[in-house]
């Protein structure tokens, strides 16, 4: 085990045939249902320590009727000393609407207990202990959207920044520097919880997670990297921040000193850009003051963002965003049906300006009254309209742009860490018989108009113009978010058409109430990465510990839109331009050309000074490419959302399902390490309650269901708190007729995931035997049928005996006997 409580990456993976055994500290409740639908009752299944106040709570008389519990207490399998947890193997009979909840109540993680502040001990996350929750506020509008998308893709939103450390790294102060920094910044103490809307809470105190890899445990950065990504997040859990470090070569290795490679991992759920480097210029004071920051907690912070937002009128935002969704524009032409990009996963790709180019195209704005980034979207608009094929004709063109969310009324918002930087949505005319100073000039204006709502999330977008009467004639339901969404129905109408359209296809925004809650209002995004200010002048602090620290490197999140292209200056005065593409829906060809075709037009863009130069001339100069066109997600439901996601397919007919029921805050690893774990042959999918609801789950399943090829038995499964869901979608199923399937819940253990993987096949082991039982009861009544039929036939009377009482007798009693076997 490496210090933070995961395996280092050249530990074993576990691989299918190998069966999952929980260990003694997990709790595990199984749910099977019994009866008919009038009267049908739930089982419960326990097994695990169990506090004994939580037993009894459970087992308390309730009005009306106690549950009937039926408990199996063993040895105390708690730590050593610890009278207060029993093992248990027992079955409860409690009625179906209690059963849900009654199964989170059991699951439930214990609260941790307080720990001893040691500020000079390397803490790990996942074995420090939290004191308390501070306070709970609301989420803001853009960390719902954020979480929305995490939700569904939680490798979305995680972000890094990396640099080479040069000289002696004392790990105790690194470690004791951070904590100072965390016991400053409320933001990095907070998590989130769902009640059922998502809200922010802040720990008293949390110990950062700060691990340190010798040397040959990754092949290098970009290794190391990937593991980070690839963990994710608890997004229930505090300290969504973590530091990584990589030793360099050891001492004795020819050539210079090997620096020390660090790496920041966090997610932008609480933190932005911008912020990061806000929290990096502390910390370096702290490791020149020996690990301590002077000063209490920083006020404001985003408890203070959180009041000015609700103090805050929306009428002119509505207004503004209301116009101009009412101005159509084209979109990326599709694929054809069918058609896929053979890849998976993320693309990233780099091209970067030379420090001279850089300083030209810095000048040159300057002189015509932009900035760069006005620049930059000015590029982008015009590849956009080149790729929607619309020719010589005039179109309007959408994209996000990211704007800081610092551009407000508070005071010293510019220097406080949390999730300000968010997309929103831009749209410009693009006639390429006009001049490029005039696209520039619009552009520039258009990013005047936005700068004054850079508060607004696109959720927020959403909601209002899904309110629209023009839009829907009655109010949408609100979903999980706090955002309305429109049914099914006006979903699938509004995406009905054609598989592939043409470049003149009409944007998303042309029916802005038929979106989605967690859908991206754009299909691409810029996002320009102002300056930051290094280290403020500690350098020569740091110098004099025999440290120099490089410029911290951006390895940008993945968004929910196809593509997006980060932009950032280098230490060197270079200005790197980073494509981030979803590689199912848009081909690596292109996405690299896109980014090569940009960083062309912003080289040529200062050429055109004091020249009246058309859009269409500028972009004559560029090579000849296929446009890009945007692929479907492979394996995306047929229904109008991504409610149901298949993870593995089963091995064979028959094998059965595992229905992986995800809540709010389920980590991105525990569905790899779920998979990996998992044996036998079953097919494994992903079942998103949380925006679409229970109903449209149903609606899923049942389609999943008749789609797959024998599909065989049906598990519903989850971590602690997707009991009640889990329990109201299983009865649900059963509305028509039949019996619900299981429904399997683990957590309160540290190998949650190992303890429900075999829960899951111990639960389909049953149910397939159940139905084996009764495909067998079947038969045998199929048998005994056929056979009375044959006897009531032969006992029938013929018509010209009709009148034969003896006749008539026999062919009774052969219905009556027919009618018992049955």
């Amino acid at each position: 085990m490496t210090t933070d409580g995961h395996r280092p990456s050249d530990a074993p993976v576990p691989t299918p045939g190998r069966r999952s055994v929980p260990e003694p500290g997990t709790v595990t409740v199984t749910v099977t249902f019994a009866g008919t639908y009038r009267s049908r009752q739930a089982v419960v299944e326990v097994r695990g320590p169990l506090p004994t106040a939580l037993l009894g709570a459970v087992t308390a008389p309730a009005d009306p009727g106690p549950p009937e519990v039926i408990v199996g207490t063993g040895p105390t399998d708690g730590a050593p000393g610890s009278p207060d947890s029993l093992r248990l193997t027992g079955r409860a009979t409690v009625p179906p609407d209690l059963v849900g909840p009654l199964a989170d109540q059991l699951t439930r993680p214990p609260a941790p207990a307080p720990a001893p502040y040691a500020p000079h001990t390397p803490y790990a996350l996942h074995g420090a202990a939290t004191t308390g929750s501070l306070e709970t506020f609301a989420a803001t509008p853009l960390q719902r959207d954020v979480l929305t998308d995490a939700l569904i893709h939680p490798d979305h939103h995680v972000e890094q920044l990396s640099w080479r450390w040069h000289g002696p790294l004392d790990t105790d102060r690194f470690t004791a520097a951070w904590q100072s920094v965390f016991d400053r910044e409320t933001v990095l103490r907070a998590a989130f919880v769902w009640d059922p809307h998502p809200q922010v809470t802040v720990h008293r105190h949390i110990a950062p997670e700060v691990v340190r890899h010798p040397h040959g445990t990754f092949s290098g950065r970009a290794a190391l990297m990937e593991h980070e990504r690839g963990r994710g997040f608890d997004l229930r859990r505090p300290g969504l921040l973590r530091a990584a470090l990589l030793d360099g070569a050891p001492p004795g290795t020819p050539g210079n000193p090997p620096p020390t490679y660090v790496l920041l991992t966090y997610h932008r759920a609480l933190l932005d850009h911008w912020s990061v480097h806000t929290l990096l210029r502390e910390f370096y004071r702290a490791y020149c003051a020996d690990g301590l920051l002077p000063g209490g907690e920083r006020r404001p912070d985003l408890r203070d963002y959180v009041r000015w937002l609700e103090a805050q009128d929306p009428s002119a935002a509505r207004d503004f965003w209301s116009r101009e969704a009412a101005r159509p524009a084209v979109c990326m032409p599709r694929a054809a049906s069918g058609a896929v990009t053979g890849r998976s996963g993320t693309g990233r790709t780099r091209v970067r300006l030379t420090p001279d180019n850089a300083v030209r195209l810095a000048e040159w704005a300057a002189r015509r009254g932009i900035t760069e980034s006005v620049a930059v979207h000015a590029v982008w608009a015009m590849l956009l309209h080149r790729a929607s094929d619309a020719g010589a004709e005039p179109a309007r063109v959408r994209f996000g742009v990211t704007v800081s969310g610092r551009g407000i009324f508070l005071g010293d918002i510019e220097r406080t860490p949390g999730p300000f930087a968010g997309p929103l949505p831009v749209s410009v005319e693009v006639d390429p018989r006009s001049t490029v100073s005039g696209l520039l000039r619009a552009l520039r204006d258009c990013a005047l108009d936005v700068s004054g709502y850079e508060w607004v999330a696109e959720g927020q977008i959403r909601d209002w113009l899904a309110r629209e009467p023009a839009t829907t004639d009655t109010p949408a339901p609100s979903d999980a978010s706090g955002y309305s969404r429109e049914s099914a129905n006006s979903r699938e109408s509004a995406k009905s058409g054609d598989s592939e359209s043409s470049g003149h296809s009409e944007s998303p925004w042309d029916s802005w109430g038929s979106w989605d809650s967690g859908a991206a209002l754009t299909e691409s995004l810029l996002v320009f990465e102002q300056r930051t200010h290094g280290h403020d002048g500690l350098g020569a602090d740091l110098a004099a510990r025999g440290v120099r620290v490089d410029a911290p490197d951006i390895s940008p999140a993945r968004t929910p839109v196809p593509i997006s292209i980060v932009v950032h200056h280098d230490d060197q005065g270079g200005l790197v331009l980073t494509s981030v593409h979803d590689r199912a829906r848009l081909d690596d060809a292109r996405a690299g050309a896109l980014l090569a075709h940009s960083a062309q037009l912003l080289r040529e863009l200062p050429e055109t000074e004091g020249q009246p130069v058309t859009v269409a001339e500028l972009l004559d100069g560029l090579p000849g490419m296929d446009p890009p066109r945007l692929h479907e997600r492979p394996g995306a439901p047929s229904g109008p959302s991504g409610v149901l996601t298949t993870l593995r397919a089963a091995a064979g007919p028959r094998a059965g399902t595992a229905c992986l029921v995800i809540t709010p805050g389920t980590p991105a690893f525990w569905l790899t390490a779920l998979i990996h774990g998992t044996t036998g042959a079953h097919a494994v999918v992903a079942l998103h309650p949380t925006p679409y609801g229970t109903r449209s789950c149903v609606t899923e399943i049942r389609r999943y269901l008749r789609t797959a090829d024998g599909h065989g038995p049906l598990v519903l499964a989850g971590l602690s708190g997707a009991g009640a869901q889990a329990c109201d979608i299983a009865l649900r199923l059963a509305e028509d007729g039949g019996t619900p399937p299981p429904v399997v819940l683990a957590g309160g253990g540290a190998d949650a995931v190992g303890a429900l993987a075999h829960a899951i096949e111990s639960a389909l082991r049953r149910t397939q035997a159940g139905l084996d039982r009764h495909r067998g009861n079947s038969d045998a009544l199929s048998a005994v049928c056929a056979d009375e039929r044959q006897e009531a036939a032969m006992a029938e009377p013929s018509p010209a005996n009709n009148a034969d009482d003896e006749a008539k007798l026999r062919f009774q009693e052969a219905l009556e006997k027919k009618t018992r076997a049955t």
